[in-house]
Order: structure tokens, then C-alpha cells, then sequence
């Protein structure tokens, strides 16, 4: 996820262009990151000590780590360590901008450096968000404890993850008291709790969700684009309320319903979390309550 939240943002700077980022996520799909580059970025070595490594690497017969442990750089504890971290999503992203000579290690630390103070994340934050771990990563976008929310929010987009696009992405939640789109897909379940979700957006936004979900090509109705969708919340607020069984809560979810024209969603609070996904945007909408009306336009 932090891959792609980078990426808009170096985009944004107009440190790369939308081609560049293009390419890099190509590169990044078949390549993982080097020890070298994951240890800069995990602050474990300084970008001189890397270079140093990389270039005794090229006339030696030994691995990174090896030569950076005998030059006391590392240990072999974290060695073990980097080598886990290969399969990071967002290391091989890195490794993918340096092969590609567009921006520098330098560069890349400044940039993190200005996100995390543009977002107000700690360090712990930061490590969070580099660890691709979604579960984790998604309660840093919500500016809430309560746990329902946080739990809800995390099902939701970490399924949305594993079931339609694992390239989603978030920006940060924020409350209202009513929501107008286009088109909007939604359940209600009521129990010992009560809740509202759904997901809205543009018709197109929401058109390509459902493809990629139903693995369709041929979704062209409204109808059968919103119904894919609602499936989709209908699986994962089960998941939700599979998990809350197990803590002895009773939750009775009602059949999802849509609507195919412009709707309004409106109660004494709503949460929306922007959703990036399959090249669009939706809004992830969560109501902690059971009178939330439903308005067709």
C-alpha cells in the first residue's frame, strides 16, 4: 500500500511523471529489492556504507551480507532480518526507482521524511506503513480509537485487498452526516451491534470494482455492476460478523441493497475512507448506527 500512497505523492511533487511510476510498478511486479537498498531504507546502514559494500561486492566472491558483516555494519541478526524483507512491496518499489536512475536514495529518504510530517506519523507509523501489512496500516488513516470502526475498516479493506485489487490503496477517513454519489451499494445488520456499510462512487469507479471482483469483463448494466458490489459487502461484513461470534455477539445481517441513480446516505455520523482501487476511486462508508436513511434522488 505505502508503494502507491509514494507514488501519487512523488508524482504530485513532480519528482516523477506518471509513465515513470508506471514503469517502476512494472519493474517492481518482477523484481525484489536488494539488502543494500533494504537497509538504507531501514536505517541500518548509511547510503556511503551500502556503496561501499556494492562496489568490494563487484570484486569479491561474497554476498552483501556476508562483507557487511565483516565490515561491522551489520549484524548477522539483522542480516536475517533484510533477507525477510525482500518480498517487501514497497523495498522492491525502491529498488525499482534506483535501477531506473530517476531519483536517489537521498531523494527518496527527503521525501518520506516530508510525508511523514505532512501526515503527522510517528516512526512507529512509518514502519507500519512500510510493512505492507493492511490490517495495520489502515487504523493509521482513521482519526478514531473506537474499535469498531478500526475493526470494520480493517475487514473491509483488507479483503478488498485479497479479493479484488492488491494494488488498493487508502487516503484518511473523515466523518459527515450525509453522502451524495452517483451510484451506491449498501447492508445494514443490527443485533448487539448496529451498523451501516457501503460503498460508493462513480459508476465507472464502482464498474471496474465489480470486474475485477467477479473476474467479468462483460459487466455493462448498472444493475449487475452494483449487485457484484453488494455481494462483495455482503462477504465481507459476514467475515465481520463470523469474527464477532466468537466473542458471544449476536449480529443479523439484512439482504444488501442498491441503487443505480444518484442517492444520499444520511444519519448522525458517517466514516468515509477514500478507497483507491483498479485505477479508480470509491468511498468505504461505515455507520455505527441503525437509523441511517437511504435517499434516491
Amino acid at each position: 500500500m505505502f508503494d502507491r500512497l509514494i507514488g501519487v505523492y512523488l508524482v504530485e511533487k513532480g519528482l516523477l511523471d506518471k509513465s515513470q511510476l508506471e514503469k517502476a510498478y512494472q519493474i517492481q511486479e518482477s523484481n525484489c529489492a536488494k539488502l543494500g537498498v533494504i537497509a538504507v531504507a531501514e536505517k541500518l546502514m548509511t547510503i556511503a556504507q551500502a556503496e561501499q559494500v556494492n562496489a568490494m561486492q563487484a570484486s569479491m566472491d561474497k554476498r552483501f551480507g556476508d562483507i557487511a558483516i565483516e565490515r561491522g555494519y551489520l549484524t548477522d541478526t539483522q542480516v536475517s532480518r533484510l533477507v525477510e524483507l525482500q518480498g517487501n512491496p514497497y523495498l522492491a518499489f525502491i529498488q525499482a526507482l534506483t535501477d531506473m536512475d530517476c531519483i536517489s536514495m537521498s531523494k527518496l529518504a527527503e521525501v518520506e521524511e516530508e510525508y511523514q510530517k505532512l501526515h503527522g506519523f510517528t516512526e512507529s507509523d512509518m514502519a507500519t506503513l512500510k510493512s505492507g501489512d493492511v490490517e495495520k496500516i489502515v487504523p493509521l488513516f482513521l482519526e478514531t480509537e473506537d474499535p469498531i470502526y478500526r475493526g470494520m475498516f480493517s475487514m473491509g479493506i483488507k479483503n478488498m485487498y485479497r479479493l479484488v485489487d492488491s494494488h488498493v490503496f487508502v487516503g484518511k477517513a473523515y466523518k459527515t452526516k450525509n453522502i451524495k454519489d452517483e451510484v451506491l451499494g449498501y447492508q445494514k445488520f443490527h443485533g448487539d451491534q448496529n451498523a451501516f456499510v457501503g460503498i460508493s462512487g462513480k459508476y465507472e469507479d464502482v464498474q471496474r470494482m465489480a470486474k475485477a471482483y467477479t473476474k467479468e469483463e462483460f459487466i455493462e448494466t448498472r444493475e449487475d455492476a452494483l449487485d457484484a458490489v453488494c455481494e462483495l459487502i455482503n462477504c465481507i461484513n459476514g467475515l465481520y460478523v463470523t469474527e464477532q461470534s466468537k466473542e458471544s455477539k449476536f449480529i443479523e445481517l439484512e439482504p444488501p441493497a442498491f441503487s443505480v441513480s444518484e442517492t444520499e446516505a444520511s444519519c448522525d455520523e458517517i466514516m468515509v475512507m477514500p478507497v483507491y482501487i483498479c485505477g479508480g476511486e470509491v468511498k468505504y462508508l461505515i455507520a455505527v448506527s441503525k437509523d441511517t436513511k437511504i435517499t434516491t434522488m
